[in-house]
């Protein structure tokens, strides 16, 4: 078979393909993308067992049609190197040999029959469905991804739990160290459902949805997720398992509340963390007056910071002690000019919540405090 198309083109499908493939896989067919040749659509699949992503590109001068797998790091290191043009690809589908021609010169590769290739399960049967807004779902995941774990002890927290109501999505993510909690009031369905999406193909999302501008499609059975948008499928397994009760961990009725502008906190904790210990990352945050002193210290080396900016404080004199790197990550994915502490007591967790939610949507951020020694 034969075929010719735009190497950019190429290169930006194989870019979204390759962070499916895992570093390490039982079948040695998974390191490559599937090449399948279908009139003069090409369409494109690469897999790491448990998650599958498949697109198509539109190309030209197409001959014959039939499937051929190619080795993904091999393939998206050449393409890297063209600038803009046409690319054709000359495939032997005895030999599975490939010879790439360019304007200035030809390259060669062998391939694998494309027919001992995993199957890619095309449709799921009685799934429950429901669409989500590209950039809804591209927000939802950016505000939720960050704050999911890596504990082989607990599998569930390892993803993004989405919990659908008759009256909204609510999406969870946690670490036990910090909790986030996004409802987005646009989407529900008849009765409710639930799903843990794996961080990974949460985050293949993030990267491939930036561009799409429809509603995504997603369908769900008690294994299985499959997204649909565009020219392009991701299908996954779901983590199996309870997600905790996330409300019972969320604290109500906090009498202390600090409203300060985000910027203005992030860059001051990011300069006051360098001085703070690096194997607890502590740094303290005393509260009262409508000023916020912000101060961490290393006893080993000797080195101390401390900074004050004012805010609006509504509340008793405290202080409380945060993990910087998580303070930060938290103020830095929300997107509101000011953010709101509440917080009930140094010992309870705090919340973090944008000033201003946006349309349809409800954010909560919780945070564990760090014991303070004096």
């Amino acid at each position: 078979m034969k075929f010719t198309l735009s190497s950019t083109k190429l290169l930006q499908q194989m870019q979204a393909l390759a962070r499916v493939i895992a570093s390490k896989n039982s079948l040695n067919i998974l390191e490559c993308v599937l090449f399948n040749l279908e009139g003069n659509q090409l369409i494109l699949t690469a897999s790491d067992g448990e998650t599958t992503m498949r697109t198509q590109i539109e190309v030209e001068q197409a001959e014959g049609q039939g499937k051929i797998a190619f080795q993904a790091k091999m393939l998206l290191d050449t393409l890297k190197e063209f600038p803009e043009l046409p690319l054709t690809f000359d495939i032997n589908d005895q030999t599975f040999g490939l010879n790439i021609q360019s304007s200035n010169g030809t390259y060669n590769l062998v391939g694998i029959n494309g027919a001992e290739y995993p199957e890619m399960v095309q449709e799921l049967e009685n799934a429950r469905s429901f669409n989500f807004a590209a950039e809804a779902l591209l927000n939802a995941l950016n505000k939720t991804v960050f704050c999911t774990a890596d504990d082989e002890l607990r599998p569930v927290m390892n993803g993004v739990f989405f919990d659908i109501a008759t009256d909204k999505i609510t999406l969870v993510a946690t670490d036990a160290h910090r909790l986030v909690r996004y409802i987005n009031t646009t989407i529900s369905l008849p009765e409710p459902a639930s799903f843990i999406l794996p961080k990974k193909p949460a985050n293949l999302l993030r990267s491939i949805l930036g561009k799409e501008q429809e509603d995504v499609k997603i369908n769900f059975t008690d294994k299985n997720v499959r997204f649909e948008f565009g020219q392009t499928i991701v299908i996954c397994r779901q983590i199996e398992g309870r997600f905790p009760n996330y409300n019972a961990v969320i604290p109500q009725n906090n009498r202390n509340k600090v409203t300060v502008d985000r910027q203005t906190i992030l860059t001051t904790v990011r300069r006051v963390s360098v001085f703070a210990n690096p194997g607890t990352g502590l740094i303290k945050l005393e509260l009262g007056d409508n000023k916020i002193n912000i101060s961490a210290q290393d006893i080993d080396f000797s080195t101390s910071a401390d900074e004050t900016i004012e805010c609006s404080y509504e509340g008793e004199p405290m202080s409380i002690g945060f993990k910087a790197p998580f303070l930060m990550e938290i103020l830095a994915t929300l997107q509101s000019d000011n953010v709101i502490f509440e917080i009930e007591n140094p010992n309870r967790a705090g919340l973090i919540l944008p000033f201003d939610n946006e349309a349809n949507e409800d954010l909560v951020m919780l945070l564990m405090p760090m014991l303070l020694n004096d």
